[in-house]
């Protein structure tokens, strides 16, 4: 199936966005990542947080992946991309003889976490990785794989694909089923597009919860 946005229609222009990933459009699987019988989550009872394809080449995992040298390369993995304050380990080369290229922003997840002056900045680091080499494979990792991480994907979504945030944001959790970033992330994905990208988008509102 293409990963190329599905809809034609043009963005919203009146209306709010209600944000929710309870579950992806139609046409956008909703089957979860298989995990890697190589992670050391495969048998615990936990959901599969290891490693997720979300279009060809480009990956999102949690950190304990990122960390791993038999598991990067066993993906192959030619570039990191870490989206947390913390200090992230990086195997030696007698570990990992072929070194990955390394970007790293420092963001706490926190709604009020500033992302979006560094979404421009993380989407380039992708375009261009995937673009170096056919065979160049981009690792994008957070603690959990859940909010940072798959905030600055849908980011590069949204760039080369021309999905709005929600769409991002609903084929991510169709290719990774823990997808679920905060509100405020999403918030600035909205900022993103219209600020980065041009889009006159509005902001997307919180449902509303019956008391």
């Amino acid at each position: 199936m293409s990963y190329h946005r599905g809809s034609s229609s043009g963005h919203p222009q009146s209306h709010h966005t209600t944000w929710g990933l309870a579950s992806a459009p139609p046409t956008m699987s909703s089957a979860p990542p298989s995990a890697s019988p190589f992670s050391p989550s495969y048998h615990s009872s936990r959901p599969a947080r290891n490693i997720s394809e979300i279009i060809p080449r480009l990956y999102i995992s949690d950190l304990a992946f990122a960390e791993n040298p038999a598991l990067l390369m066993s993906y192959r993995i030619t570039h990191i991309l870490s989206t947390m304050p913390d200090t992230i380990f990086r195997p030696p080369p007698s570990l990992l003889p072929v070194q990955p290229i390394r970007m790293q922003i420092r963001v706490d997840d926190l709604p009020f976490a500033e992302l979006a002056e560094h979404l421009p900045h993380t989407t380039e680091f992708i375009r261009a990785a995937l673009d170096s080499h056919p065979e160049a494979r981009v690792l994008v990792h957070c603690a959990e794989g859940v909010s940072r991480s798959v905030s600055v994907v849908a980011a590069y979504l949204m760039a080369q694909f021309g999905y709005t945030p929600i769409e991002a944001l609903a084929y991510i959790k169709g290719r990774r089923r823990v997808a679920n970033p905060n509100f405020g992330f999403v918030k600035q994905l909205h900022e993103y597009a219209r600020n980065a990208l041009g889009r006159p988008i509005p902001d997307p509102v919180l449902p509303a919860f019956s008391p």
